[in-house]
Formats: C-alpha cells, sequence, structure tokens
C-alpha cells in the first residue's frame, strides 16, 4: 500500500492489473481501498457490466472513495475491516461470483505523511497508530498501562526487534516521569535504548510492531483469507501485496496450504475433494517502479487462482 510522497502511488499496479486477468463484465473486491489507486484502474479496465467492492476501516480512505461512489454505480465502498469479506459479498449477492480480490497490506503513504495519525517517526504527532482512530486503544493509551514483558513480546513478535527487552524497559522507565503522547518522543526513547550505528532508524521496528498489534493485522488478515477463498469464483484470482515477512509469511503458507490439499471445496463439480488454489507466482517491482518509488522495493505481491 505504501507509495512516494505528495501523492498516491499504487504499487505494482501493472503486475495487479496483469495478473487478475480482468474480465470486462467482471466483479471484484479491492479490500484496502487506501487512496483508490488500484481500484481506479480496475474500474477503467471494466465495462457497464462490471463491479467493484472496496472495503476499508479508514474514514479519511472513505472520505477519499465518496467522490468516486457518487459518480460510478459500478463502484460500492464498505466501511470496516475486511474480516467482513464474506458478509458483505453475500449481502451483495456476489459470493461465489467474484473475479478477483486484491489485498494491498499495511500502511498508505497519505497515512504515514499525516503527522495527526501518529504512524511515523519522521513526523511530530500524537501517538495514535490506529487505521480507525474512533475505535480501541491509540498507541500512547497502551503504552501508558502495559507492563513492560508486554511491550518487550509486542516489540519482538511483530517487529522482530532484537532490542525488545531493553526497549521496553526504557520505555516503562521515561513513563514513570513523563506520559508518552507524541511519536517523536517515543522515538527518541527507542533511540536512546538501542545500540548506534544500525541500518535503519532504531524506532522503525518498534512503530511497526505497535502499529500491527494495535490494529490487529495479522490477525485480520488470518480471518479474511479462508473468505477470499470462499467468495471467488472458479478461475478467480486471490492477489496479495506483502511490504514485510510476517504478513507475507501469512499469504504465503495460506496460498501453499490450500494449493497442496490443506482445505476442501465440498462442491466440486465432480463430487471429489480437490485442493482450494492452484499456485502462479510470487512478483516484484520492477527495476523501473522501483526508481520511480523507492518504497516499491519491499513490496511483494503473490498471486494463486481457485480451482473448483
Amino acid at each position: 500500500m505504501i507509495s512516494g510522497k505528495g501523492e498516491h502511488r499504487p504499487v505494482l499496479l501493472e503486475e495487479v492489473l496483469e495478473h487478475l486477468r480482468i474480465v470486462k463484465g467482471g466483479i471484484y473486491v479491492d479490500c484496502t481501498f487506501g487512496r483508490g489507486g488500484h481500484a481506479r484502474a480496475v474500474l477503467s479496465k471494466l465495462d457497464e457490466r462490471g463491479g467493484l467492492l472496496a472495503i476499508d476501516k479508514d474514514p479519511e480512505a472513505i472520505e477519499a472513495a465518496h467522490d468516486l461512489h457518487e459518480r460510478d454505480p459500478r463502484f460500492t465502498i464498505e466501511r470496516g475491516s475486511f474480516t467482513m469479506l464474506e458478509r458483505l459479498a453475500e449481502r451483495s449477492g456476489i459470493s461465489g461470483k467474484v473475479n478477483g480480490i486484491l489485498f494491498d497490506l499495511g500502511v498508505s503513504a497519505p497515512q504515514l505523511e499525516m503527522p495527526a495519525r501518529g504512524f511515523s517517526f519522521l513526523h511530530e504527532g500524537p501517538l495514535d497508530m490506529r487505521m480507525d482512530p474512533t475505535t480501541g486503544k491509540s498507541a500512547a493509551q497502551w503504552l501508558a498501562t502495559a507492563h513492560q514483558e508486554e511491550i518487550a513480546e509486542i516489540l519482538w513478535r511483530f517487529g522482530e526487534e532484537r532490542f525488545a527487552k531493553r526497549i521496553a524497559r526504557a520505555i516503562v522507565e521515561a513513563r514513570r516521569t513523563t506520559p508518552i503522547t507524541t511519536t517523536r518522543q517515543l522515538a527518541a526513547i527507542i533511540a536512546r535504548a538501542s545500540p548506534a550505528q544500525q541500518r535503519i532508524h532504531p524506532a522503525t521496528k518498534c512503530f511497526q510492531a505497535i502499529r500491527i498489534f494495535l490494529n490487529q493485522e495479522l490477525e485480520e488478515l488470518s480471518v479474511a483469507l479462508p473468505q477470499a477463498v470462499r467468495v471467488l469464483a472458479p478461475g478467480g484470482r486471490l492477489l496479495g501485496i506483502s511490504f514485510h515477512s510476517l504478513e507475507d509469511r501469512i499469504v504465503k503458507r495460506f496460498m501453499r496450504d490450500q494449493a497442496r490439499g490443506g482445505d476442501y471445496l465440498s462442491a466440486a463439480p465432480d463430487g471429489k475433494r480437490h485442493p482450494a488454489l492452484r499456485l502462479i507466482g510470487r512478483f516484484r517491482a520492477s527495476r523501473r517502479e522501483v526508481i520511480n518509488n523507492p518504497r516499491a522495493r519491499s513490496a511483494l505481491l503473490r498471486v494463486a487462482e481457485r480451482l473448483v
């Protein structure tokens, strides 16, 4: 979902359009609308019979989608988690008829570059980090009460931060004197607790970990992927764009297990039990795209196809 500064550039757009194998009258689902880069490109390939359902929990994304929804009757936007996918598809009468589903995971450039959202340590802002700031605890609220052991566990599990225990101890010590309420305040605490001369900013993995934990990103992905298979039509494509190893591991293992027969679709035409998916491949951004949008360097697209 990440794109370059100042504008939203949908990552791996050419590859997404190619591997969705868009049918002009087909039905598609964008599980992470963001600012609509992929969605608008898909709509441009559809005729009046086609349709696109988009989902996003971020109120800023919903606002960005409003004009498109008003102008294009083929487009529907729903606010909420993509764990609602199957329920929304059934309500819309498209379950089992969808030709392609896209998950563009992670945080978007507009979210990172808006200081008030609190996703980035590069900007001073309130320590929030919620995709939907109207629900759940903010990062500041969680860090104010979480036990040191819990903080360390989250930093290690979701950020793979080697110095998680040391950083957690520093956070708990710092909050005893001053509440931790801003992004740069937290980043400074992490930097002081981390060894010098790291390849990346010492706060990078910690901010990722806290964001993933607060928004239940990995848990929601694990719930949504099986729903996607059930919603797809035979021959429909499932696409997942990941930006780090944790979410990619979930997509990879799910697709692999379904291709090996880890789960079965009971309504196969021949009455037999078949693997749910066929693996199509994995794809990275071209050299040209990485030059134009350096953040695309870490993007990895995985593609699978529903068999029966």
